[in-house]
């Protein structure tokens, strides 16, 4: 049996990829290279190269390599671009992973892990914020990943398959042996924009907002580690194989760190003193949104690794430096 990674060769997806065939498992990689990187994905995975609301395509790969779990990375992610583009969205996180869960039930796939992410929760009125928090998500991103949950928890009762969804928190930082990072030249994280900026490659760091309700008037997040990220889906998968029942987990540290202790953190780790300038409000953003994470840990067995800013932002600072490194030589090509 074989585990399908749609995304894999993506950020988050191509170190989920690693995990797994680190631990033996078969694995497809599913991506249209849209934001994703052929290099990504090791030579001995499968690539299919195409989209994951192609139901003739994702029919066939079902099949053809014996599929039995789907991890669900594919999907838009930038809070203000969905805002501007609300439509696009809904077609691309929401309806076709309606199609996805159709091939899913079709196919006889037994078990789904699905990325979600704490904006479902939107500003949250206490933090860390729990499982059992209100759902009232403020962006077309939250509001798209929403219904996917929704689809599942109904799609579960009517047919055989079990879940685990998985509500990430702000993702950062690179595996640990080198094989991968946030590749992305535009991403929007800020660990990587700040890492940017202290290389060199971005000329200013912006801070969108220091008026908000928090110590130091700038947005709290609560940063985990890609790897520990990874393994948390690992253990999902060894839950639902096992027979465990479907879930709701988040993936985070219980620990919130403000935009200018991430910066402060990246200049103490990276020895650059680069420029920061204030701007106004994003819109979309909470005040704060911290994990609480009980569940993942007592269900699941989750146990992080790298709960350490400084080495999240080392990492990413490694990550970023081998990145151009390899890109200057040609390495590194797009797709």
């Amino acid at each position: 049996m074989s585990i399908l990674v749609t995304g894999g060769a993506g950020y988050i997806g191509s170190h989920m990829t690693l995990e797994l065939r680190d631990a033996g498992h078969d694995v497809v990689v599913l991506d249209n290279l849209s934001t994703g990187f052929r290099w990504a994905v090791p030579e001995d995975v499968p690539l299919i190269v195409g989209d994951f609301g192609d139901d003739e395509l994702v029919a066939d790969l079902l099949s053809r390599y014996d599929i039995d779990a789907i991890i669900h990375f594919a999907a838009k992610i930038v809070v203000p671009e969905s805002v501007a583009d609300p439509l696009g969205y809904y077609l691309n996180n929401t309806a076709k992973a309606r199609a996805l869960l159709a091939n899913a039930v079709a196919g006889g796939v037994k078990h789904f892990i699905f990325s979600s992410t704490a904006a479902v929760y939107g500003d949250p009125d206490d933090n860390p914020v729990t499982e059992d928090e209100s759902l009232k998500p403020v962006s077309p991103y939250g509001r798209s990943k929403l219904m996917v949950e929704q689809m599942l928890e109904d799609t579960a009762k009517a047919h055989d398959l079990a879940y685990v969804v998985l509500r990430y928190f702000n993702v950062a930082g690179a595996d640990p042996q080198g094989r991968s990072g946030q590749s992305t030249p535009n991403a929007t994280h800020l660990i990587k924009v700040a890492v940017q900026a202290a290389l060199g490659l971005r000329d200013k760091l912006q801070v969108f907002g220091t008026d908000y309700p928090t110590p130091d008037g700038t947005c709290v997040r609560d940063y985990i580690q890609v790897t520990d990220l990874a393994r948390a889906h690992l253990d999902a998968l060894r839950h639902l194989r096992a027979g465990g029942k479907s879930l709701t987990c988040n993936c985070g540290y219980a620990r919130g760190f403000s935009v200018l202790e991430v910066i402060e953190t990246v200049k103490k780790v990276s020895g650059v003193d680069f420029p920061v300038e204030i701007a106004g409000r994003r819109p979309g953003d909470p005040a704060a949104i911290v994990a609480g994470n009980e569940r993942i840990k007592s269900v699941l067995g989750w146990t992080p690794r790298y709960d350490d800013l400084e080495v999240i932002v080392r990492q990413a600072l490694e990550w970023e430096r081998r990145l151009r490194e390899r890109q200057d030589k040609g390495a590194f090509a797009k797709g």
